[in-house]
């Protein structure tokens, strides 16, 4: 990108502008502070006041700034709320200068503790190296209020910024002030039910919109909910400058020319020459299929470089990068399109944001939604992530699928290379490839028949094979058995293995073939003996699963990380002289369907030939979003494999 064109016509505009002196300059808290729980004395938490106004400023040289104030009024009422906020962290950077800050906390009796400057602290991340500010509040109770007002002057972030509204914990007093020279036009945008900015049509030499909000409701965390993604926020951009007839600033135009002209770009011949020397490690062949090309390169540079979060020139710079093999995600991102861009390996490069944090929208332009980064191949239709350590091609990360984002692709005229950019949907992995299979073989003792021989056959394909199949070759002896053998013990922790191998092992075979263990085991947990019968707890045999209660109404809709399958066979040998009473009791079928297609389901049925019985099971999860609407359709297959697993067979005397 060119922030430093944008930002020259953002000086040009200041050097004309002329504003009046900073908001925070005006503003302060009550000197006497008279602060009642009112109707939320029995909540663990609440907050009383917020209140945040962001200004972009033109200072004395007619360099454009930010000032960021934040005053907010919490009550809290129990451990956990005093323990979470015993320290405050700040938005503060290494970039960034504390221009006021001061905190207080009101005791339920009334009495005031002001903060010195001793208990605002400094800490630093060892592994960033970044710097944190926080408030240290002392002498809190139950039933207390703390407060505090700060203002951080620092490097403005104008082409797009997220303002959450919306907690766990009601909220009360809410408002939201950005202020702007007179030539700065943002636009703003609000999600999930927030109400809309409002643009001050009286104030003089400065632009303000501003939020203002009574109450707004708390919003209780549930499992299996993107709670960050359905929680009242708003997003705002810079849209315009008057002063130099700028407009669309924040455009992904803008985005998509300057990335591919930085990781694009052809190379000059030394950083090209490095390259080249680095390819004749990476042992692919020429002649080798995308696919597999593909796969070696992203193995080699996963195995041997290092993704740092440093913002420095040389973890960016391919140089630097190639030489010391440590890089940051920039710099990770220009080796990846240097290599493929030299092999010819067509891609487009995407922008898009997590769904579980964000879904993208879209219809509204903002930088915002540009936090994470996957290459597309057009030829394959697979996808990669270049900086996600665990992820593999055709399976990045689950959260940046089933959701939409900037497709930057090339455009080529004769000789003239350029770039357009294009909103498009990433399509999720399927269900039939992230998929988790078991055959299971049961055979019963002559002389004891609640002594079990069990054989089972468990493989793993896509998401479910992604976190061991790739890792295999790095992983120590000793954990590679704990590894195999858990699948046995997960369902009998005291059982008797026999024998234990692993087939297709080797870390190239992740995406082509399934990663399969095969152990054979004997116990005596599955059967327990009641008077001449005999009592077969056969749904043991696929493990625990999960189960969903729902006491209240489901308020969230339902976001799964991916699609998955799972498909179980069942062979199991009767005893000689016995047969099954309640065979009818394997029989469940829950499906939910959408215009014919069947999109979640769990299904067990029974063919039963002579004394073997053949039981399969199998569960489908064809989708990721699922509005409340759908939720009990949703719970109810959940809760079917539950249902399934606490099946006992009846094993009577014939």
């Amino acid at each position: 990108m060119r922030p430093f064109a944008c930002f020259c016509l953002l000086y040009i505009a200041g050097m004309l502008t002329t504003l009046a002196q900073p908001f925070y300059k005006s503003y302060d808290w009550d000197t006497n502070p008279e602060y009642s729980n009112g109707s939320f004395a029995n909540e663990h938490m609440a907050s009383l006041k917020e209140k945040i106004v962001t200004e972009f400023y033109f200072d004395d040289d007619g360099i454009l700034t930010e000032y960021f104030l934040e005053h907010k009024v919490y009550y809290l009422n129990s451990d956990d709320t005093i323990e979470e906020f015993n320290k405050v962290y700040l938005p503060y950077a290494s970039d960034a200068q504390l221009e006021l800050n001061k905190a207080r906390v009101i005791t339920a009796s009334g009495q005031i503790i002001n903060l010195d400057d001793s208990k605002i602290l400094t800490a630093t991340n060892n592994e960033t190296n970044k710097t944190y500010k926080y408030f240290a509040f002392e002498g809190i109770e139950k039933g207390s209020f703390i407060e505090y007002l700060y203002v951080v002057k620092r490097s403005p972030v104008y082409k797009g910024k997220r303002i959450d509204f919306q907690s766990n914990f009601s909220k009360n007093n809410l408002e939201f002030d950005l202020y702007a020279p007179s030539n700065l036009l943002f636009k703003f945008k609000s999600y999930n039910g927030l109400q809309e900015m409002v643009r001050d049509t009286i104030i003089e030499n400065k632009n303000r919109w501003s939020l203002q909000i009574p109450e707004v409701e708390l919003l209780e965390r549930e499992d299996l909910a993107a709670y960050d993604a359905d929680r009242q926020f708003l997003i705002y951009a810079l849209n315009e400058n008057t002063a130099s007839r700028a407009k669309d600033i924040s455009s992904y135009a803008n985005v998509s020319q300057n990335s591919y002209e930085y990781y694009v770009g052809e190379l000059p011949k030394k950083e090209l020459s490095v390259l080249k020397n680095l390819l004749k490690e990476i042992e692919f062949k020429e002649d080798e299929a995308i696919d597999e090309k593909i796969r070696t390169i992203e193995s080699y540079i996963k195995t041997n470089f290092f993704i740092t979060e440093g913002s420095t020139d040389q973890l960016s710079s391919l140089l630097d990068v190639l030489k010391d093999k440590v890089a940051n995600e920039r710099g990770i991102v220009k080796l990846y399109a240097s290599i493929f861009n030299h092999l010819k390996i067509k891609f487009d490069f995407i922008y898009t944001c997590g769904r579980d944090y964000m879904r993208f929208d879209k219809d509204f332009e903002a930088n915002i939604f540009l936090t994470d980064v996957l290459f597309y191949f057009p030829k394959t239709k697979k996808y990669m992530s270049p900086s996600e350590m665990d992820s593999r091609y055709g399976f990045p990360p689950p959260n940046l699928t089933d959701t939409y984002g900037l497709f930057i692709k090339e455009v080529v005229i004769g000789d003239f290379k350029s770039a357009i950019g294009k909103i498009d949907y990433i399509h999720p992995v399927t269900a039939d490839i992230t998929t988790d299979k078991m055959l299971i073989d049961v055979s019963f003792d002559d002389e004891d028949v609640s002594n079990v021989t069990i054989k089972m056959d468990k493989s793993m394909t896509g998401y479910y094979a992604m976190y061991i199949h790739p890792f295999m070759d790095l992983i120590k002896p000793e954990d590679k058995v704990e590894l195999i053998e858990g699948f046995a013990k997960n369902i009998d922790k005291d059982v008797h293995i026999t024998e234990k191998k692993v087939n297709n092992g080797s870390p190239k075979l992740f995406g082509i073939k399934p990663l399969q263990f095969v152990l054979d085991f004997n116990s005596n947990a599955f059967v327990e003996k009641a008077g001449k019968k005999y009592l077969f707890k056969v749904g043991d045999l696929i493990g625990q699963q999960m189960e969903m209660y729902q006491e209240k109404k489901r308020v969230l809709p339902i976001e799964n990380e991916y699609q998955r399958s799972y498909y179980r066979t069942l062979t199991i040998t009767i005893p000689e002289g016995y047969a099954v009473a309640n065979l009818e009791d394997i029989n469940i079928d829950n499906v939910y369907s959408e215009n014919g297609k069947e999109l979640l389901s769990f299904k067990s049925c029974y063919e039963l030939n002579g004394n073997t019985l053949i039981i399969t099971a199998d569960e489908h999860y064809r989708i990721n979003h699922i509005s409340t609407e759908v939720y009990e359709d949703y719970r109810k297959i959940i809760n079917s494999a539950a249902d399934f697993n606490k099946i006992t067979l009846i094993l009577e005397p014939k």
